[in-house]
């Protein structure tokens, strides 16, 4: 039997991120990763070796932004460890059927210009719209920073610039309640208040949706800000792809002495006497925890799939069925193609020009179609009739990703987990069969020749995966990558529930981190990064603690003045 101060269940980046932090202040880590290649959702894989070797893909994530609004890259120097961002500029290009087209530049000034080169009005907005959401963002990325539940790590986090950020778009009295109902309102309700053109209107829609919600969803006005991020802190991946960071990270772990175990699907957490002590395997190997043991897959499988009901029901008596019925996924999934090209898609109805597609390409004809698209998903039908998808060619800007002169294309369409009708049939009675998805990818590639009709007869090789199959694939409950909707209610302090929302758990020893807790999905680190602060505190004499609280205290209250 094995025996280390913490036990992680998954290797994903946030997995490893909290794993590094520890390593860094001395404690040994253990990390059990089910597929026989660490990352999760952040790995890049030569997955068609036989019908196109040397053609490497991104398999789920492609654009890192969230990651540069927090430290983890500096505090942990990933850069010593073979991490390289390469930034992508212009960030988004998508064509409108009526032979317009919206092309965003990092610079917010360029691209008011290509705006205003069909709506004069509307470029003005455009600027005074990612203003607004530069400033919020500013504002609160103390919060996405630390844990939910830390007054002081969050106000530690505070400079004069982010208080003036934060109070330029909050104000007072009327300023304040202007803010609020912006929050409960909708993207498409913002976008409509902004502006007029389509063209504008339907790319930043399908940006929004990126939460995994329609635009027409209440509550949720804050998936407006997906495009300020492309401006500000800007757009990027690793170069050699997403894996890099996820190589990266590795590379540190290791170095620090983390031990990373692959093909190890971790199938039961070991109670002791109401603590977690550690972890089985498939095959009975037991690896045991002194300090912790720290989850990065989602909370439902937490409790509902590696514990026994009886040891969950002694710490709480009524987290099982709020697991259950409380947290919310609303069906929405991922259909990912990828695709090896002998040559890159060509836009010769839209002034084609090769730079449009070194960031990410939106099929986005309107603001209805991106609805149907979210919509549709959530009742359990398949949105192809007239699809909206979000493409890139990673080639453009990295061209090491796939053998000289050739590209590689990444499509990523939402779709059902569970189709209507079809429940009880198919891969894990999704519905889903490879027919059926290579169906929908043919009706994919059709809509994308639409715009790009060079797109059919460069394809090389190609690789579908089903939402059933992501799902078995990262672990996702129901095929959602984000573990758990990222709608308000299921936010900051409510994610993935109140009394787990400081990573914490009722079960001494047992803490989560990944997608599922504050700040949420995408590529960040800030689970791992709050997760890891949390433990270590835990680990702390009182005295000690103490003296952390004072100084960071004495550290925000001069930092604030300091700025003066």
């Amino acid at each position: 039997m094995q025996t280390y101060d913490v036990v992680m269940i998954g290797a994903g980046h946030n997995g490893l991120v909290c794993a590094a932090y520890l390593l860094k202040a001395g404690h040994s880590v253990l990390l059990l990763e089910k597929r026989s290649v660490p990352g999760g959702a952040a790995t890049t894989e030569e997955s068609l070796p036989e019908e196109a070797p040397g053609f490497k893909f991104n398999l789920c994530a492609i654009d890192h932004e969230f990651i540069h609004l927090g430290p983890v890259v500096e505090e942990l120097e990933l850069g010593k460890y073979g991490l390289e961002y390469l930034y992508c500029d212009p960030v988004t290009f998508c064509p409108n059927p009526n032979g317009q087209y919206f092309l965003a530049h990092q610079s917010v000034e360029k691209t008011c210009a290509e705006i205003a080169r069909y709506n004069a009005r509307d470029a003005e907005k455009y600027g005074e719209f990612i203003d607004f959401w530069q400033r919020l963002l500013q504002g609160i990325i103390p919060i996405f920073n630390a844990p939910p539940k830390s007054i002081i790590d969050i106000l530690g986090n505070y400079d004069f610039g982010k208080v003036k950020d934060l109070f330029s778009v909050m104000g007072l009295s009327n300023k304040t309640l202007d803010l609020l109902r912006t929050m409960l309102s909708s993207s498409e309700d913002m976008l409509n208040e902004y502006f007029d053109s389509e063209f504008v209107k339907a790319p930043l829609s399908r940006l929004a949706s990126e939460l995994g919600m329609p635009p027409s969803q209440k509550n949720l006005a804050i998936g407006a800000i997906m495009m300020a991020m492309r401006h500000r802190p800007g757009m990027a991946r690793p170069r050699g792809g997403t894996g890099a960071l996820t190589q990266a990270l590795l590379n540190l772990v290791k170095d620090l002495g983390g031990v990373v175990l692959t093909d190890q699907t971790v199938e039961r957490i070991l109670i002791d006497d109401g603590r977690a002590v550690g972890v089985r395997v498939a095959g009975g190997t037991e690896y045991r925890a002194t300090k912790g043991v720290i989850s990065n897959i989602d909370a439902r499988r937490v409790f509902l799939h590696l514990m026994d009901k009886s040891e969950v029901d002694q710490a709480d008596s009524g987290m099982r069925e709020r697991l259950e019925r409380r947290i919310v996924n609303n069906n929405e999934s991922i259909l990912k193609v990828d695709c090896a090209l002998s040559e890159a898609p060509r836009f010769e109805h839209h002034n084609h020009q090769d730079q449009f597609l070194i960031g990410s390409v939106l099929i986005a004809d309107s603001v209805k179609q991106v609805e149907i698209s979210h919509h549709d998903s959530t009742i359990g039908r398949i949105p192809d009739s007239d699809p909206s998808m979000y493409v890139v060619v990673p080639t453009m800007l990295d061209p090491s990703m796939a053998p000289e002169g050739k590209h590689t294309l990444w499509i990523e369409f939402f779709a059902p987990y569970e189709i209507e009708g079809l429940e009880g049939t198919g891969q894990n009675g999704t519905g889903w069969t490879d027919e059926l998805k290579h169906q929908v990818a043919d009706r994919l590639i059709d809509k994308l020749a639409e715009y790009a009709p060079n797109v059919k007869q460069s394809i090389i090789a190609r690789r579908v995966e089903s939402p059933a199959e992501l799902s078995d694939r990262l672990g996702a409950f129901r095929g959602n990558h984000y573990h758990i909707d990222m709608s308000l209610e299921q936010m900051i302090l409510f994610r993935p529930l109140p009394e787990l929302a400081n990573y914490e758990t009722p079960i001494e020893g047992l803490y989560l981190t990944g997608a599922g807790t504050h700040p949420g999905g995408s590529i960040s680190g800030m689970p791992g990064r709050n997760c890891a602060r949390v433990f270590l505190r835990s680990q702390q004499p009182l005295s000690q603690a103490m003296k952390s609280v004072r100084e960071s205290v004495s550290s925000t209250v001069g930092s604030v003045f300091k700025s003066f």
